[in-house]
């Protein structure tokens, strides 16, 4: 019967959620008519019998006829009453819907591509992603929120409506101005404001250079071991992933490697992810060099350039490029706190309008009350402020640490060493081949503690071990308390007592 189907699908979707009455009798209806319990062309019982047999108001019955009616389940004839309507779809054995018992269909019904499936399964950000060794604590005590704040209220109050649309310049002028000028002063970076193309961080930028620099198929060259992010968006935009070992001056290009001409080159040469190389002078007009003569586009992230705890800043690789071909991007991420959103990406000359254009029609950039608090937020010098408060409690830690790793390093002078501790926001604790550096950090996961097996990182290197450790998230009192257990399960996994 129909009123105790009816009353049956309404007490289910009931008890999932706060549906209210008219919605619930809309689904049950909707349900009813394409499971066949209604079927084409017949009449629907009237609002008051409906009301009547399912005890709800004559209101609520009308309002869920009503929305069918319109949404096209149900067609009114004058002086006959409502009927479904003939183009109902019915249920069928392949349907991929759920069924009225809220079962979902196949999984071979519901499969990923097989990109989708690379996606979803490999290199993965929670597995790779360099975060606190002490988990679940995300310290941005160095941000100024109660700054940050007014500074936003005070441009939401004074937004103009062209603020509130999307925006087709690149972002926000003052704010592109305000970071060219900082790189042009504190990265060598040689640039307009009108270069600058304002973007929700590292992977759209990444994503927008792979669809309009290269074609599906292309060839792709990354560092290995590689920053997952950048081997995600490739990945996601159709390129074949070439992987370039790096050693101790950033990527080394081999003869086989030139065999297998790219069309993008990725490097992080400022502070190479994960093992923090820098990247030599000659070795970085070698890289030019190639990119020249395979006529290749070299895309640079300078992804944590602002913490340079050892020596003066690293200049950019764009500052040295003479034949436009290096694409900078950088982030805000870093310096503020993630959820901010906002990057920037460096474009030649020559193709800025294009840029523009397809980041507007692929993205519809917007956010530009945001935009316009980063900007007062540079130009009153509160960025530079912040900056320097986050890199001296950012080096505190990196220090805290480096002295619980130092036992490691005493006790075993040819096993372990560290890289990239000058700069950022994590460093390299290199180990000998042999250590199973993925049995280590389950070690260390088990103590509470979330460090990353340098391995995990590699795409066709085997011979890298290693524990990437993050130390920007982790407060001092933490870092002291656990950086010499992780310095003791280091020395238990080399068999030193």
């Amino acid at each position: 019967m129909l009123s105790e189907f009816l009353l049956a699908e309404m007490s289910r979707l009931g008890a999932q959620g706060a549906l209210p009455l008219h919605r619930q009798l809309y689904e049950a209806l909707r349900r009813a008519m394409l499971d066949g319990k209604l079927g084409a062309g017949e009449r629907l019982p009237s609002s008051r019998d409906l009301s009547q047999d399912l005890d709800l108001s004559r209101n609520t019955v009308v309002a869920a006829i009503n929305q069918l009616s319109v949404e096209g389940y149900l067609a009114s004839r004058v002086g006959s009453g409502t009927y479904v309507n003939d183009n109902v779809p019915r249920a069928t054995p392949g349907r991929t819907a759920r069924s009225s018992g809220g079962q979902a269909a196949s999984p071979q019904a519901r499969r990923l591509s097989t990109r989708g499936q690379a996606l979803a399964t490999t290199y993965c950000a929670t597995e790779l992603e360099v975060q606190p060794f002490t988990p679940g604590i995300a310290d941005f005590s160095a941000f100024p929120v109660t700054l940050w704040q007014r500074l936003q209220n005070k441009h939401w109050r004074m937004t103009y409506p062209d603020m509130l649309d999307y925006n087709d310049s690149g972002g926000y002028a003052p704010l592109r101005r305000a970071v060219a000028d900082y790189l042009r002063v504190f990265r060598s970076v040689h640039l307009e404001a009108d270069q600058v193309v304002i973007t929700t961080g590292t992977q759209q930028s990444l994503e927008l250079c792979a669809r309009l620099l290269a074609d599906h198929g292309d060839t792709v060259w990354v560092e290995d071991p590689a920053y997952w992010g950048a081997v995600k968006a490739f990945m996601a935009t159709g390129l074949s992933l070439h992987p370039v070992a790096v050693d101790e001056q950033g990527i080394n290009p081999s003869t086989a490697d030139n065999a297998k001409p790219p069309r993008l080159i990725y490097v992080t040469p400022s502070h190479q992810y994960p093992t923090g190389a820098v990247m030599s002078l000659p070795r970085r007009h070698q890289l030019l060099a190639t990119a020249r003569a395979h006529d290749a586009w070299v895309l640079e992230d300078d992804y944590d350039s602002e913490y340079r705890f050892s020596g003066p800043p690293i200049s950019s690789l764009e500052g040295l490029d003479t034949d436009g071909r290096v694409f900078y991007m950088g982030t805000f991420s870093k310096v503020l706190y993630p959820g901010l959103k906002i990057g920037y990406l460096v474009v030649p000359k020559p193709l800025v309008a294009a840029f523009k254009q397809a980041h507007y029609d692929l993205n519809r950039p917007g956010q530009m009350p945001v935009q316009a608090a980063l900007a007062e937020f540079i130009e009153m010098g509160h960025f530079a402020s912040a900056l320097r408060r986050a890199r001296q409690n950012y080096g505190e830690r990196r220090q805290c640490l480096l002295e619980a790793l130092k036992p490691v390093l005493r006790d075993t002078p040819e096993g372990p060493s560290i890289s990239g501790a000058e700069q950022g926001l994590h460093l390299c604790l290199r180990l000998p081949p042999d250590v199973n550096d993925h049995a280590l950090a389950q070690r260390l996961a088990q103590q509470g503690l979330t460090v990353r097996p340098l391995s995990a990182y590699c795409l066709a290197r085997s011979d890298l071990s290693g524990l990437v450790i993050g130390y920007g998230y982790a407060p001092l009192a933490d870092i002291e308390r656990c950086g010499p257990l992780i310095a003791a399960a280091v020395r238990q996994a080399l068999g030193v007592s």
